[in-house]
């Protein structure tokens, strides 16, 4: 398994008040929205990346960060054999992720994922 990504969620009520500072400002694009969660990134190869979301999708809490993964069972399995607890999924949601929660040592909520 391999990490492809992190993204840092922030979590607000209302995600389109992130526009004027991290796009006009920071001159971020959006490279996702979907109402409850706006994704602003600086390239195609997405390195760069900051979310901002009222929830986590599927009304779940927002996770701290989404870590995309190239293998979500592998990831998931290695989550359990460290006895991390699953607290939600793991599920294939229907904007094309497959993705389960978990906590991490200090308590975060993490997202971790894999696109279909």
């Amino acid at each position: 398994m391999k990490v492809q990504r992190i993204v840092t969620n922030v979590e607000t009520p209302d995600p389109g008040l992130a526009w004027r500072f991290y796009a006009e400002v920071l001159g971020l694009e959006i490279v996702m929205d979907h109402g409850w969660i706006v994704t602003y990134g600086a390239d195609a190869a997405m390195k760069v990346q900051v979310s901002f979301a009222s929830q986590g999708g599927a009304d779940t809490p927002v996770p701290a960060l989404s870590i995309e993964v190239d293998d979500v069972e592998e990831a998931l399995a290695r989550v359990r054999d460290a006895g991390f607890p699953i607290e939600y999924g793991p599920v294939d949601e229907p904007w094309g992720v497959r993705r389960f929660f978990t906590r991490d040592p200090f308590g975060k909520l993490v997202n971790i994922l894999s696109h279909r």
